[in-house]
């Protein structure tokens, strides 16, 4: 049975049940990531920016998953122990701009019988009548949606390679050392939970600067004060905390580097580095390296839970790749951003069924 879905209304067996398929999905498929937690887990679903809405659907088992059958057969294992009206399926997407950015969630005992494939026509479906022109998705590298996404015939339009951190790897006086090496003429601040506001417009000029305008932007930045202040207040509202270093450059005031990370409530043992920025200008003085040095050593007091940071870069950017190698990150896997024209993906879809 699939329907549409409001987070904010839903139950709370409900989320638990969601919860539950998606930390089986995370088991089979990323099984080193840590399980997410229940704590905001429905603000997360449902807080968005501004000029936003996401909308949703699931699917909930009619019959345990691993009865009588050969599909049940086929997938014995954790779905065996689900019930009738368990969430085996979960699909949002989220509109902004022009496009629909998707996320499909399907428990790994309810795959290969095309429960994917029908709720993604049905966001699809959606995203079409709202007028959107494309969809947007991320998929991770080596899981089972690369095929289905690809089958599918979305086109990969950019890749980046997951890094991860092991906080009890890292050489701390080293450490100490990199964050103090900024050059003259730099102070470095720790703001958590955003940076004060008479530098909020300093920051969003830092931020601008940067733009990739190559990037599908599946998971955008914020350019402008005002767009800024809303992230961060959506940010709080997901139950997602986060932690800002910035560079000052002392002659002008101006934000010459800033990095940021966010620490979810969901899954607070694995923080999320997001932005780092050295504005043009002011390269060439440490600037990228000391202020993520400055974010680890603020955090390791400040999340004493925190166990790993996982950060996300281009090979192309092989100056942050260096910087993050020296700090003790580990490449991962890719992570990759895939689109379609909508139009295209719905009339086919509809004309195979």
């Amino acid at each position: 049975m699939v329907r549409e879905w409001d987070p904010r209304t839903a139950s709370p067996a409900e989320i638990a049940s969601l919860l539950d398929t998606l930390n089986a999905v995370l088991a089979a498929d990323l099984p080193l990531d840590p399980p997410w937690r229940e704590s905001s887990l429905r603000e997360y679903l449902s807080e968005v920016m501004p000029g936003e809405r996401r909308i949703s659907w699931v699917a909930q088992a009619e019959r345990a998953a691993g009865a009588d059958g050969a599909d049940g057969a086929a997938q014995a294992g954790p779905g065996a122990q689900m019930g009738p009206g368990a969430i085996v399926g979960h699909v949002q997407v989220l509109l902004l701009g022009d496009i629909g950015v998707l996320e499909v969630l399907v428990h790994p005992a309810a795959r290969r019988t095309g429960l994917g494939r029908e709720l993604l026509l049905l966001a699809a479906r959606r995203v079409y009548q709202e007028g959107f022109r494309s969809i947007g998705v991320e998929v991770v590298g080596d899981t089972p949606a690369v095929a289905f996404y690809e089958a599918l015939r979305f086109s990969r339009e950019y890749v980046e390679t997951r890094s991860v951190l092991d906080l009890t790897t890292v050489d701390w006086s080293a450490l100490t050392e990199m964050a103090t090496d900024a050059g003259p003429g730099y102070r470095v601040e720790f703001c958590p939970g955003g940076p004060p506001d008479e530098l909020i417009e300093a920051y969003a000029r830092a931020k601008a600067e940067s733009r990739d305008t190559d990037d599908v932007e599946l998971r955008p930045s914020s350019y402008d004060p005002q767009r800024l202040r809303d992230s961060l207040d959506t940010l709080h509202r997901r139950g997602m905390k986060p932690y800002i270093v910035l560079a000052i450059h002392d002659g002008t005031g101006e934000v010459a580097g800033l990095t940021e990370v966010v620490v979810p409530a969901q899954h607070p043992t694995r923080a999320d580095q997001y932005d780092t920025i050295v504005a043009q200008a002011h390269r060439g003085h440490g600037i990228d390296r000391a202020i993520k040095a400055r974010m680890l050593l603020e955090l390791r007091s400040a999340e004493p839970e925190l166990a790993e940071v996982q950060t996300w870069n281009a090979q192309a950017n092989e100056a942050m790749l260096k910087v993050n190698a020296e700090l003790g990150y580990r490449p991962d896997r890719e992570w990759c951003e895939y689109s379609v024209d909508v139009a295209e993906l719905v009339h086919r879809l509809d004309a195979a069924r």
